[in-house]
């Protein structure tokens, strides 16, 4: 079993460029500066979570061994892969390419949608709170996380065609509430990119509240040039920026986080 005082909070929706990886950074790093420790585990080939944070998969002496691949493909904890950030109460677990061939490998596996939630049963007491930022696709590494997860949050850009995606987003979760994972809860939508120039955005904002009451959260995340900028200097924009509108709107996200137990 879980250790109850551990919130598993994954990052999902399948649709590239919503601000996933952006919100699932800058709530690590909010939740860590509120004294809370915290783990981010980049379970995307891609690893954008771990450069945006600094890490690459160069400085990774073993990318099988000291990655999440560990955690879906062998006996690994997150205490001995994860790596120090520059937040005292931070800890990353860094993605790989290797994650890239692992959808496959999955397939040969039994109890293949459970790999991840194995590995953090055997990681109990690792951190107060275990973000995941999944891949943009709703395949086996993204179902290894919704199962191993207590809440989701779904990030949706504040444009239209952001909107078509939530629906079928809501059905994988509620065929994993069904099937594997009948404690896990979305406990929110969290509007991304939001430009307060046009009236899409506000109607967008607008609908979302509208076809999911209760769901959406208060704090609506701005389209930001500092935002953009703050991955390639490998830190989130609550440190990059912490006077900008985008860390403002990402610490008042996680103090929102903090009450939605």
């Amino acid at each position: 079993m879980y250790n109850p005082t551990v919130r598993i909070i994954a990052f999902a929706n399948q649709k590239g460029g919503v601000g996933k990886t952006t919100s699932a950074i800058n709530l690590a790093a909010g939740l860590a500066l509120n004294g809370r420790t915290t783990v981010l585990l980049d379970c995307d080939p891609q690893a954008n979570a771990s450069t945006a944070m600094g890490f690459f998969e160069s400085s990774l002496a073993d990318p099988f061994r000291d990655s999440t691949y560990a955690l879906f493909a062998d006996d690994g904890r997150v205490e001995n892969t994860s790596i120090p950030t520059q937040f005292p109460n931070l800890r990353i677990v860094a993605g790989s390419r290797e994650l890239s061939g692992l959808e496959i490998e999955l397939v040969d596996f039994e109890d293949r949608e459970r790999r991840l939630r194995a590995s953090l049963d055997r990681s109990q007491g690792c951190a107060e709170f275990v973000i995941l930022d999944t891949p943009p696709s709703l395949g086996l590494l993204t179902l290894n996380c919704l199962v191993a997860a207590d809440e989701v949050i779904i990030p949706v850009q504040c444009e239209f065609l952001s909107l078509a995606g939530v629906a079928r987003l809501l059905e994988t979760i509620r065929s994993v509430q069904q099937r594997g994972n009948p404690a896990l809860r979305i406990t929110g939508i969290l509007p991304t990119m939001f430009d307060s120039r046009t009236n899409l955005a506000k109607e967008v904002a607008d609908d979302l509240a509208r076809h999911f009451p209760g769901l959406v959260f208060e704090t609506v995340i701005p389209r930001s040039v500092r935002m953009a900028e703050a991955p390639s200097y490998g830190l989130p924009i609550v440190e990059y920026a912490p006077s900008s509108s985008g860390a403002a709107a990402y610490l008042k996200f996680a103090e929102e986080v903090l009450v939605r137990c």
